[in-house]
C-alpha cells in the first residue's frame, strides 16, 4: 500500500489559491459528503500537458449544472488552474482530479445558498491495471448492481453519488479474483464497467453500447475517432449479454484505464487481437504531446 492520499507532499489548488496538501480540508458537516452534491473529473497529463483538458473542464461544469449548482469559475480559469497545479507539483505525467461540491452553510436536503467549492489535485498514478495482466487481457466479473434508469438519477453527470454501486461492485469483483466488473443497465443490456466504457469486436467491426444511462467517456469518444480514422466501422447499439459469445475481442476505455484488453467477462472468453492492439498503440500516440517540427 502506498502513501495515504492525505499525506502526499505537494500543493492543491483550493478555491482560487494554492494551499499545502495537508491543509486542503473540508468540514465533516459538508453537504457534498452527506448528500452527494459533488462532481469531479479524472484526467491525465502526459509530458506536462493535460489530454483534452478543456473537454474535461466543460464536462465538470455541465455535471454541476445537472446537480443544480454553478461552479464559480470559467472553463478557461479551470484549465489554467489545472495546469498550474501540474507545474507547481513538478509532475509532467500525472493523474489530475478537479472536484466541486456544496459547502457547509446548510445541512438539510435543500442547500441552495451553500458556497460552491472547487479543488484541483494531481498525483503520480501509473496504469490502472497491472501492466503484465493488462497486455494479456484483464478478467471482469458480472456486477450484481445495474446502471439505473436515467429517469431515476442524473446519470449523465460525473457525480460522486453515482459511483456508490461501482465501488461495491468493484470490491466484490476483486475479492473474487477479477480486475473489475461489467455492469448491465436497468433493462439487462450491456452498459459499462465500474469506471470505464466497454467495446466488443466481431468480423472487423467494433460494437459499443449506446451511452444514454452512463457517461459517454472522453476516452471513449477519442478511441471511436481513432478507429474511424483507421477505417474501422464503429456501431453504437444495444448489446444483450447473450450476444457476448459472438464477439472475438473486447476492450475497455477510460482516463485511468486508457485502452485495456479484456480476456474474460464471467463465463465469456475473448482473445486480445490486432484491432485492440492497434487502438492501444494509436491511443498512446494520440495522448503524447506532439513535437514541433524542426
Amino acid at each position: 500500500m502506498g502513501v495515504s492520499f492525505d499525506k502526499i507532499d505537494g500543493v492543491i489548488w483550493y478555491d482560487g489559491k494554492l494551499v499545502p496538501w495537508a491543509d486542503a480540508n473540508v468540514h465533516v458537516l459538508t453537504h457534498g459528503l452527506h448528500y452527494a452534491s459533488c462532481v469531479f473529473e479524472g484526467e491525465r497529463a502526459y509530458g506536462g500537458k493535460i489530454f483534452k483538458s478543456t473537454a474535461h473542464s466543460e464536462r465538470l461544469k455541465r455535471s454541476a449544472n445537472i446537480l443544480d449548482f454553478e461552479i464559480p469559475y470559467s472553463v478557461a480559469e479551470i484549465d489554467a488552474a489545472k495546469q498550474l497545479v501540474l507545474e507547481k507539483n513538478g509532475l509532467p505525467d500525472a493523474y489530475v482530479r478537479p472536484v466541486a461540491w456544496r459547502g457547509s452553510e446548510m445541512m438539510g436536503v435543500s442547500a441552495q445558498s451553500n458556497t460552491i467549492h472547487l479543488a484541483i489535485a494531481c498525483w503520480s498514478w501509473p496504469s490502472y491495471f497491472d501492466p503484465a495482466e493488462r497486455l494479456k487481457g484483464i478478467r471482469l466479473a458480472l456486477a450484481d448492481y445495474r446502471r439505473p434508469d436515467p429517469k431515476t438519477i442524473p446519470a449523465l453527470a460525473k457525480a460522486a453519488g453515482l459511483y456508490m454501486i461501482c465501488t461495491i461492485s468493484k470490491h466484490k469483483a476483486e475479492r473474487e479474483g477479477y480486475a473489475d466488473a461489467m455492469m448491465l443497465d436497468w433493462q439487462g443490456r450491456v452498459a459499462e464497467c465500474t469506471g470505464a466504457n466497454i467495446f466488443f469486436i466481431k468480423d472487423g467491426k467494433i460494437h459499443t453500447p449506446i451511452a444514454d444511462c452512463f457517461l459517454a467517456g472522453i476516452t471513449r469518444e477519442t478511441v471511436i475517432e481513432l478507429a474511424r480514422k483507421r477505417g474501422i466501422e464503429v456501431v453504437e447499439r444495444r448489446i444483450l449479454p447473450e450476444e457476448l459469445n459472438g464477439f472475438t475481442e473486447c476492450f475497455i476505455t477510460g482516463t485511468a484505464a486508457e485502452v485495456t484488453p479484456v480476456a474474460e467477462i464471467a463465463n465469456w472468453k475473448f482473445t486480445p487481437g490486432a484491432i485492440t492492439k492497434q487502438l492501444m498503440e494509436d491511443y498512446t500516440a494520440e495522448v503524447q504531446p506532439k513535437k514541433a517540427a524542426a
